[in-house]
């Protein structure tokens, strides 16, 4: 069995209105990544992302640059938990 890890991630900057949740799904499923993401009231965007630690660190690399239209101030990394599978989108919390 391959280790996993799972880290919580919550981006600050212009990601919201951007496609930001959108490409990170996409981005995760081509990569092979579980998990969710989802917009935030206070305007950031958080997501959980669970896989392989190369996985994990790739999908942290997209996060801070973002698509396009995104500008990324900060990706903020703890530790996340849970069990997933696939990659999705979550209702606004």
């Amino acid at each position: 069995m391959p280790m996993t890890v799972t880290k919580h991630l919550v981006i600050t900057g212009r990601v919201q209105g951007v496609g930001y949740r959108f490409y990170m799904q996409r981005k995760a499923r081509e990569l092979g990544v579980a998990g969710w993401v989802r917009n935030r009231s206070d305007g950031t965007v958080e997501a959980v992302v669970h896989g392989s630690p190369e996985q994990v660190d790739a999908v942290v690399a997209w996060a801070r640059r973002g698509p396009p239209s995104a500008l990324v101030a900060e990706v903020k990394i703890s530790d996340g938990s849970g069990e997933f599978t696939g990659f999705e989108t979550r209702q606004t919390e």
